[in-house]
Formats: structure tokens, C-alpha cells, sequence
């Protein structure tokens, strides 16, 4: 009866208990070694192409490019007939909308043509397509507990994440797959007790110069679970 004891509680431990062997800096390792496990996402040089599908059937492609050696980053966003294109060169800033850098107060508010908004989408891009690796960019403060649970109908290690005032003021969870470390899904917080913010389910790979990125990104609402679009790496 003692060796069957022990076995329950083994086969219990596989996956409620594996959680407490890990701090969150090893699950962040773990997770890092499986999507970039060659290290080139600190040298990244490539481009995306991103098709965002929302529930209306409206489609907007993206096209990014990134160089982290020369700080180059292009934005060229095609939508509605337009194109319109952001990028950063270093410290010069360049906004075209259909090939002209001139453009009306209603076509710039539209479509936040001015430099803070391509900071912030250089920003964001570099942030969700860099993840799980851009946690362990500095004032990002891991968790060192992380729990297991079960998240959109699949288990996974919980790691929660804040940063430094000086970074971001959010609250992240990320949920990672307990046997291969891969990222499954992800939910930030502006505030935690009002349910706010948005989580995103992660489905399918591709492979990007060696890293395994999320093919698919589907963004939903915390508070009521509504399905805001899909983001489609092509």
C-alpha cells in the first residue's frame, strides 16, 4: 500500500507539484531556450508580415521591419486602400501616408502619423513578438513563485510579471506549456481588481531566423471575454 501511495502522489506531483521545483528566473530560462535557443533575437534582423483579422471581417496587413544593430525599425501598414509607413533610422523619424510626407491634420489624427506613436509601435512590436525573451529586459521584476493551473482548457506553469515605474505600470501573467516551456497564452492588468485589460491565446509556430514565434495572437477582453481581432503571422 506504501509503493501505491507513493505512486499516486508521483503521478499527482507530474504536473501540481512540478510547479514548486521551479523559481520564475528558471521557468523564464526554460521557456527562452525553447523559442530562441540559439540567441538571435538580441541581433534580430528580418521582417514581419502580420495580418490583423477582426470579427467584422475588416483585414489590415503589416509589414515590420526590424534591424536591432542599425536601431532600424519600419512600420508599412496597408488599410482601406491606403498605405501608410512609420520608421525610425536611429534618431530620425520619417511618416508617409501613400508615398508623401504631406498630409492633413485629419489624415495624421487618423492614423497617429507623428514620432511618439512610432516609438510606441516599435515598442510594441519588439515587445510581443519578443516574448518570452524581452522579460529579462531590464525593470522587469519576475515573480520568483509560479503556480499551475488551467487556462483556456489547457494546463500551464503561471509566471506574473511587473515592472519598474519607470517601465510599465501593468500586471502580466504568462502561461507556459508544463512539459515543452512554450508560451501559450499571456493577460495584462491595468488594475487587477477591476478586471480590466485583455488576454491573448496563442495557437500554432513558425519559425522566424531560428526563433518559434506564435503564428496566431487572438486578443480578448478580461471583463467579458469578447474577441477584439486576430493577429496572423505570415
Amino acid at each position: 500500500m506504501k509503493n501505491i501511495g507513493n505512486l499516486l502522489l508521483s503521478v499527482f506531483c507530474v504536473f501540481n507539484c512540478y510547479s514548486q521545483e521551479l523559481t520564475g528566473e528558471e521557468l523564464l530560462a526554460k521557456s527562452i531556450a525553447y523559442h530562441d535557443p540559439s540567441g538571435a533575437w538580441k541581433k534580430f534582423k528580418g521582417m514581419l508580415t502580420i495580418v490583423m483579422q477582426r470579427p467584422n471581417g475588416d483585414e489590415r496587413i503589416s509589414e515590420i521591419t526590424m534591424d536591432f544593430a542599425q536601431q532600424y525599425f519600419n512600420l508599412t501598414v496597408y488599410q482601406n486602400g491606403d498605405t501608410i509607413v512609420k520608421t525610425l533610422n536611429k534618431k530620425t523619424c520619417q511618416l508617409l501616408f501613400n508615398g508623401s510626407e504631406n498630409f492633413d491634420e485629419e489624415t495624421q489624427k487618423k492614423y497617429r502619423l507623428n514620432c511618439k506613436n512610432t516609438i510606441k509601435m516599435k515598442d510594441y512590436y519588439s515587445y510581443l513578438y519578443g516574448l518570452p525573451m524581452k522579460l529579462k529586459d531590464p525593470g522587469t521584476l519576475i515573480d520568483p513563485i509560479i503556480r499551475s493551473t488551467t487556462f483556456d482548457g489547457k494546463k500551464a506553469l503561471v509566471l506574473k510579471a511587473n515592472y519598474t515605474k519607470t517601465v510599465g505600470k501593468d500586471t502580466w501573467y504568462f502561461y507556459f506549456n508544463p512539459e515543452t516551456y512554450a508560451l501559450q497564452a499571456y493577460q495584462f492588468y491595468h488594475n487587477e481588481s477591476k478586471n480590466d485589460g485583455e488576454y491573448i491565446l496563442l495557437n500554432g509556430e513558425a519559425s522566424v531566423n531560428g526563433i518559434k514565434m506564435p503564428k496566431n495572437r487572438a486578443w480578448y477582453y478580461n471583463k467579458d471575454d469578447v474577441h477584439l481581432g486576430t493577429d496572423v503571422l505570415k
